[in-house]
């Protein structure tokens, strides 16, 4: 598979909510660093608080929160603070929370780290909370947060009750910027599942049923009886059916329906699809039916992903298939387009920051197949035959993928749909890995030429020119081998399909054959002429010393496919 990229989000809260100008200047901090998102600024008046988001990979997300840490000491002075929702700090919670390619528990060392410097450098005390608490207690930020601002003077001379970093005596600049909770969490999707009905009452029972915390537990009737309690005097409850959530039911004016509208806290445990069919599942033995689903904000692509892949399955169809149909199935069966249209681009975190980048680098990949072709002919020497090998493997991959999922809806053979739904699972890896390599070649040239074009005015610049250009070039030289081992793995797709698949698609996955044989081939030339180049000549060996054998084992693998195509047309 590609190196899946990390993206982290993070949602700190300022405590401040009412002057835009000071809230420009905190974001603008955000801004200023290169490739953070800043994804919604949400000011509340009556909270005097802003729930900022921005999302990037963890190093730039890292900075870009410390820099609006810093900014917002400097403008807010929580002496003069007064709102309607709890507070410590400036900066009052910092959450670092997991988007793709990354743990919570890696999370949670990127929260500690950066509590650590905000302490150090901004002599700003700081909580670790949630998962980046150092102890079980301070996993909940209402203890951290105890007393509030007010109670900053007394915690931080208390011991047991003062910060994780940043213990020192109180002065001005603790009592400006008061303290930071900074965490990490997993990533909550707030999400309101429609009703045929308006009655909140009925949304309500259905929002007990499922939520983790449950409905208290009554003397007789289970609706107005009196409630059981415990020797403490607390309600003894009955727990619902879906960890991690917390749900209430309420009646929209704007859409004429109740809904049942739940927070999800902890995907992993809970997700998305299996709370909507839980709450269908519900409504139903109310006599209620879901009409669709509203998600409220922003969600990671994997949650889409899954649920899509959850709902071919449940049909016995192949998941082998492009991610954005996989999306579209998620859309339809859970109704995400029932209340108004769902756009999966601006809802989908990881395809917002692919729109961002796009507006200043545009992929090649992104281009119409006239286009992409147009400017292969043009006079530059890239997009050249790297990359147009990685293309070519990728079709091939396309073309066994195609077969697998032709096979899996073929009439009379449905008790195979697993079989054949692996293969084009496995497939639409291959294509994906090599529709990433399509851009990553040209770039690959693309280093070699701005190395090139490094002053040489000295002797210390030749130098660090001369490394430049042998670091590029063997990136040159590895990225097409690169292609030539995951094109080799397009055989076994091609292989299969053609001994086993529809027959009356085995052309296809004779062609797949050829395109990934011309793909192995095009790009084995393309390590030797980069190795060529390359000063360190046993490196240089290897890398050609594996390409022909690549080559050579391709050769074998598009014959015997074509052997087995041609015996079956």
């Amino acid at each position: 598979m590609a190196n899946l990229k990390q993206i982290v989000e993070c949602v700190p809260n300022f405590s401040e909510g009412r002057n835009m100008d000071v809230i420009r200047q905190i974001t603008a901090e955000i801004e200023s660093v290169k490739g953070v998102s800043l994804l919604d600024v949400d000011p509340g008046e009556a909270t005097n608080r802003t729930v900022v988001t921005f999302v990037g990979e963890p190093d730039v997300v890292l900075e870009a929160a410390f820099r609006s840490v810093r900014k917002a000491a400097q403008l807010i002075d929580m002496r003069q603070h007064h709102g309607a929702h709890p507070r410590m700090g400036a900066t009052d919670v910092l959450p670092i929370i997991p988007v793709s390619g990354i743990t919570l528990e890696e999370c949670a060392e990127l929260a500690r780290s950066l509590a650590r410097r905000i302490a150090d450098e901004l002599q700003i005390p700081c909580y670790c909370y949630e998962a980046a608490a150092f102890t079980p207690e301070r996993k909940n930020l209402a203890v951290c947060r105890e007393g509030e601002y007010e109670a900053l003077a007394e915690k931080i001379s208390t011991e047991g009750r003062q910060p994780d970093f940043g213990t020192r005596p109180i002065d001005e600049a603790m009592q400006r910027s008061g303290c930071t909770a900074v965490g990490a969490r997993d990533f909550l999707i707030a999400v309101n599942f429609n009703l045929n009905t308006t009655s909140t009452r009925r949304a309500n029972a259905i929002a007990f049923d499922v939520r983790e915390k449950g409905r208290p537990i009554r003397e007789g009737n289970p609706i107005v009886g009196k409630i059981i309690r415990d020797v403490n005097g607390n309600p003894l409850m009955k727990p619902g059916t879906l960890k991690a959530t917390k749900a209430i039911g309420w009646y929209i004016d704007e859409y004429g329906v109740a809904q049942v509208s739940m927070n999800m806290t902890n995907l992993s445990v809970t997700p998305l699809h299996v709370a909507f069919d839980e709450v269908c599942r519900c409504a139903s033995l109310r006599g209620i039916r879901v009409t669709g689903t509203e998600i409220v904000g922003l969600v990671p692509k994997k949650t889409l992903l899954d649920a899509g892949r959850y709902f071919l399955e449940k049909q016995h169809r192949s998941v082998g298939i492009p991610e954005i149909d996989i999306i579209n199935i998620a859309v339809k069966s859970m109704g995400l387009d029932d209340l108004k249209p769902f756009n999966p681009r601006e809802k989908v975190i990881e395809y917002m920051l692919e729109d961002a980048g796009n507006a200043t680098a545009k992929k090649l990949v992104d281009l119409t197949v006239k286009a992409f072709a147009e400017e292969t002919s043009r006079e530059s020497p890239a997009p050249g035959g790297g990359t147009i090998s990685a293309y070519m493997g990728a079709l091939g991959a396309a073309l066994g993928t195609m077969v697998a999922n032709l096979s899996s809806h073929k009439a009379g053979w449905d008790e195979r749909w697993e079989e054949f739904s692996e293969w084009s699972g496995r497939g639409q890896a291959l294509v994906e890995e090599l529709l990433h390599l399509v851009d990553e070649d040209t770039e690959a040239f693309n280093r070699i030429m701005t190395a090139f074009s490094m002053p040489k005015n000295t002797d210390e610049d030749k130098r660090l020119r001369s490394e430049a250009i042998q670091a590029a070039t063997l990136y040159a030289a590895q990225v097409p081998l690169r292609t030539m081992q995951i094109s080799m793995r397009v055989f076994d797709i091609c292989r299969a399909m053609a001994e086993t698949g529809n027959p009356n698609s085995v052309s296809d996955a004779g062609v797949g054959a050829l395109a990934a044989r011309a793909a192995v081939l095009g790009a084995g030339l393309n390590v030797k002429i980069n190795a060529a180049s390359l000063k360190d000549r046993t490196t240089a060996e290897m890398l050609v010393a594996e390409a022909k054998a690549l080559m050579e084992q391709a050769d074998v693998a598009e014959r015997e496919i074509m052997r087995i195509t041609d015996a079956k047309i």
